[in-house]
């Protein structure tokens, strides 16, 4: 199927090559009014009844990963076509037109100029609601030639979940005849343009291409009254009562509308929208703080623009507001949130609470303070020291309403020194405790005094963003490793070990689920030389163009032994099979038999003769089926074959080297001679089943402070410089809350990213609505509340990379509403709490 991008029908800089869809009677009714030659080409009609298959028109599918709205469009003969255009159109509100951006403009000033002084029954001008009335809708067509009919797939995944409601409701209609007339001329082209491709069998490929259309007039009306309100000179407040209680009631309770991927926007403008002390001061005079001299801030442009759509959202009677104003300045002032991809809600909330400080800041010149060291005074005196400087460059609303101060400790790991700092926050990003670790499998080779005594799996819990130190501490614990041992961990790749795990300092996150990793146990000793790799390796046959070819391939657990005294071959061989001593099930004469073998062997080379086993190799027959091993010099990657070990003769190994890898190639008669665990595959590091369920991960949002306040040492890439050593230190650092705001907003670190992967933990976090009770995490108390409320909560739904945003707000009473886009509407109390909460809004609890 051949994917044609639509580029001429979503053009940016030219309206002309746009293609409208707009109601029949609205471009009727401008149509006859038109100059001569300026209405366009004749209307193609296609029409279709809802409810049918994909060749006819509606269907919806859905499936795991996404929803698709199906329907088809027949092309109706010319005689059916003008009746249908001269008979009465629109009444069933299922007639529809596709027009140029050219005729859609004509259109639209007539309608402008004829209707501009015309009001509607309620006394409001629909005009500038009707231009804030436009939105992309994207379809992949079907062209279907031989029938003369278009099939049309509309997927969620192409379109904003509130885009794909729309369209769900102005082609879901079952019982109505839905007709759409062509006069752009667009479809035509689609059938003239011969774009199909010839299968190899000499059939024809249907083609899907790619349109976009820019749907208008199809929303709902904008609500409006009588007599509204100024809003700017608007003086309601949300905890006054200037309104009556119906009337205040209602206010606030408006969407935003989403303008393509603007969920995570219209999440965080919600919670901040409704936060108390934000909405009064927005809703006053507070244009007179803005700071136009402020080299940091946008000479108070956010601030304008979040005030002026706040007074829109408290309108009274207002319907959903759509925030364009709002998103140019974003794009403008923060382009990595321009366009129309999905954005980190959480990460807008960080720089407009930043960008409204800065444009509110009432700070007109910010002196210089430079830090004094504690010098052991006391902590209180320390921290309201920072705590005035801070406010000498910075004091705005945001300050007095959001911001907070914790206590900073670090500590020299070399010199004990000790620094204390106190900084500013202006929200609290906590991990998810429950998932700061990871469970990993290991197979444990011990490596006892008479060979390898057993093969033991262990599963060890180790943090996630953690070093190969912590689980060779972990994996020491759970073997009960003795003061005098070590541990050797390898990863381990189609039964050969590809690279050894010794740097402690080695991030666990390149440790991937199905690598699999295998630990050997030694006793620690100074000795010289080098390990010794066994792999071992059986014949196997492969069919190649249909003859059976001989293949040597690896299998089992590799094996690892320090060198103990290996002069020669035989020495070698003795030690490997000293290793497997403990696997062996066959009987003493089966042993005996080996060793018979194995001294044939030496004779034969000792006498000059060609070793049976080799010869039958070197013609691809089975080596070892008379029960022989035969042992190879090779390289790390098993590659080289070619240096057979002789029994009797001596064995020159360099003894700089670090590791000796050797090859062992086995009959099977020989491998039936030893327990079927020896030669069983490596597990897994984490095995989930295939679409399991993973068990729903819980976490309280006291132990993820109880997280967050937790010491714990810098990463290396955080060294912190010791004034007193002079260098740079891995020091351990401590956090303790010492000032809380009187708004407290907590981030929920969901998302994960490291250089190889990107992952949202879905961990249901139980949360306090009604008492957040902080008195316990406050190193200075000094009789202040420390009880919070729930107000707001920024939800974040689906995967990363896409998914959705909505926001549950508690607006008057013990009432919740879920603000999804331009829906809002009553949520109960017992549904707030999931595991879709990423960012949660407390305030302070006034006492008295």
């Amino acid at each position: 199927m051949e994917s044609v991008p639509a580029e001429d029908s979503h053009s940016e800089n030219n309206d002309d090559e746009r293609v409208y869809f707009v109601p029949l009677r609205w471009w009727k009714e401008a149509k006859g009014s038109m100059p001569e030659g300026s209405e366009g080409k004749e209307g193609v009609l296609y029409s279709g009844v809802a409810g049918s298959s994909y060749a006819g028109p509606m269907k919806i599918i859905n499936n795991i990963f996404n929803s698709d709205l199906m329907f088809g469009l027949k092309r109706e003969e010319e005689s059916s076509m003008q009746n249908r255009e001269n008979g009465e159109v629109g009444v069933s509100g299922r007639d529809f037109a596709l027009v140029s951006g050219e005729m859609w403009l004509q259109a639209l000033k007539w309608h402008s100029d004829s209707k501009n002084a015309i009001k509607d029954e309620k006394g409001c001008s629909s005009t500038e609601d009707d231009m804030a009335d436009i939105y992309p809708l994207q379809l992949k067509l079907n062209v279907q030639k031989e029938t003369k009919s278009l099939g049309v797939r509309i997927s969620k995944k192409d379109n904003a979940p509130e885009l794909f409601k729309r369209s769900c409701k102005i082609f879901g209609v079952d019982t109505e005849m839905l007709r759409i007339w062509d006069f752009s001329g667009r479809t035509t082209l689609f059938f003239l343009n011969d774009k199909s491709k010839i299968s190899s069998e000499g059939q024809k490929q249907s083609e899907e291409i790619f349109l976009e259309l820019q749907v208008y007039g199809l929303s709902d009306p904008s609500r409006c009254k009588e007599g509204k309100k100024d809003e700017t000179n608007s003086s309601f407040k949300m905890n006054g009562s200037a309104f009556s209680p119906g009337e205040a009631g209602s206010l606030g309770l408006t969407g935003l509308q989403n303008l393509g991927n603007t969920c995570f926007m219209n999440s965080a403008l919600q919670c901040l929208a409704h936060t108390p002390k934000l909405v009064d001061y927005f809703l006053e005079d507070y244009a007179k703080e803005i700071n136009h001299d402020n080299p940091l801030g946008m000479d108070g442009e956010i601030a304008l623009a979040f005030g002026d759509l706040l007074r829109k959202l408290w309108a009274p009677g207002a319907g959903p507001v759509a925030p364009r104003a709002f998103k140019a300045k974003l794009a403008r002032f923060a382009p990595q949130f321009s366009g129309f991809n999905q954005h980190d809600s959480q990460e807008l909330l960080a720089f407009l609470l930043d960008g409204l400080h800065e444009d509110l800041n009432r700070v007109k010149r910010k002196p210089y303070i430079e830090a004094k060291d504690a010098d052991d005074r006391p902590d209180t005196e320390v921290a309201d020291e920072y705590w005035h400087n801070h406010l000498a460059r910075n004091d705005s609303i945001i300050v007095d309403v959001c911001q907070g101060q914790y206590k900073s400790t670090l500590v020299c790991p070399i010199c004990r020194k000790v620094s204390v700092t106190f900084d500013p926050f202006m929200y609290l990003s906590l991990p998810l405790p429950s998932t700061t670790m990871r469970t990993m499998t290991l197979t444990v080779v011990n490596n006892g005094i008479n060979g390898i005594t057993q093969l033991s799996p262990y599963t060890i819990s180790v943090p996630k963003n953690g070093k190969l130190q912590d689980l060779t501490r972990a994996l020491g614990i759970a073997c009960s490793l003795g003061l005098d041992e070590t541990l050797l961990v390898a990863e381990a790749y189609n039964n050969m070990i590809i690279r050894f795990l010794e740097d402690p300092s080695d991030s666990l996150s390149l440790i991937r689920d199905a690598d699999r990793l295998v630990a050997y146990r030694f006793m620690k000793d100074n000795s010289d030389g080098p390990f010794l790799v066994f792999t071992n390796q059986q014949m196997e046959k492969q069919q190649t163009h249909g003859k059976s070819t001989p293949n040597w391939k690896a299998f089992g657990v590799p094996i690892v032994s320090k060198h103990c005294n290996v002069t020669k071959g035989s020495d070698l061989r003795d030690l490997y099979l000293k290793l497997l001593n403990s696997f062996q099930i066959s009987t003493e004469e089966s042993l005996e038999n080996l060793d018979l073998s194995n001294k044939t062997e030496r004779m034969a080379e000792t006498e000059g003769m060609e070793s049976p086993h080799l010869s039958s190799s070197m013609n691809g027959e089975d080596s070892s089926s008379d029960g022989g091993l035969e042992f190879y010099i090779t390289d790390e990657k098993g590659i080289v074959k070619d240096s057979k070990i002789s029994m009797n003769e001596p064995l020159e190994i360099n003894q700089e080297l670090r590791l000796l890898h050797v090859l062992v190639y086995w009959s099977d008669k020989q491998i039936q001679q030893f327990d079927s665990q020896l030669f069983s595959p490596l597990p897994e590091v984490y095995k989930s089943g295939f679409l399991a369920k993973k068990p729903q991960e819980s976490a309280s949002l006291y132990k993820c402070l109880d997280t967050f306040l937790q010491e714990e040492p810098l990463g290396p890439e955080d060294m912190w410089y010791c004034p007193s050593c002079k260098k740079h230190r891995q020091a351990s650092k401590k956090l303790d809350l010492w000032r809380l705001p009187e708004i407290l907003v907590i981030h929920l670190k969901r998302f994960q990213y490291s250089r190889y992967m990107k992952n949202k933990l879905e961990t249901y976090v139980d949360f306090p609505v009604d008492n957040l009770d902080l008195s316990a995490y406050i190193s200075h108390r000094n009789g202040k509340s420390y009880q919070y409320m729930l107000y707001a909560i920024s939800n974040h739904y689906g995967s990363m990379g896409g998914g959705h945003y909505t926001a549950f707000v508690h607006h008057g009473g013990d009432q919740w509403y879920d603000f999804d886009d331009s829906n809002v509407h009553p949520i109960s109390k017992e549904k707030i709490k999931s595991s879709a909460a990423y960012v949660l809004f407390y305030r302070k609890v006034v006492e008295g």
